[in-house]
């Protein structure tokens, strides 16, 4: 790839994250720590254990800040919060053993929150639609 199109890509990664709702950024950080946990397994099985240590450890930080982002005041997020702490700790397990099965199992995890949030952003984006067109006629 040549470098115009590596900055190309990352200034429109840049702008995508500048101008996305924080539900299209949360969507985000799932899609970055599925990569991350993609790329940990290929790594492993390639023996490439520092490669496999750091992209486990972007996988780590993604799911740190998703915890931390949580709004506590809701059920949900406690919920969420326990979920996110397993989650974390089965990367720390996976990273200390280089075990791609525990891999695996955060890779399932982390696709259904990321499917979930993912039905949620498309309802969203249907009732601000809605929501739109409605205030638009009354005007």
């Amino acid at each position: 790839m040549s470098a115009y199109a590596a900055n190309a890509g990352n200034q429109y990664k840049q702008q995508s994250a500048m101008t996305a709702t924080p539900g299209e950024l949360t969507l985000m950080l799932y899609e970055g720590c599925l990569k991350n946990l993609k790329l940990s397994k290929i790594h492993i099985e390639a023996k490439d254990y520092p490669k496999s240590n750091e992209s486990l450890q972007k996988a780590h930080v993604i799911v740190a800040e998703l915890l931390n982002s949580l709004d506590m005041r809701y059920e949900i997020s406690k919920q969420m919060a326990a979920l996110y702490d397993y989650v974390i700790n089965l990367i720390i397990w996976a990273n200390v053993k280089k075990d791609v099965e525990k891999i695996d199992e955060i890779i399932t995890h982390v696709t259904e929150m990321r499917d979930t949030w993912q039905q949620a952003v498309i309802i969203d984006r249907q009732q601000s639609k809605t929501t739109l067109r409605s205030c638009s006629y009354g005007a």
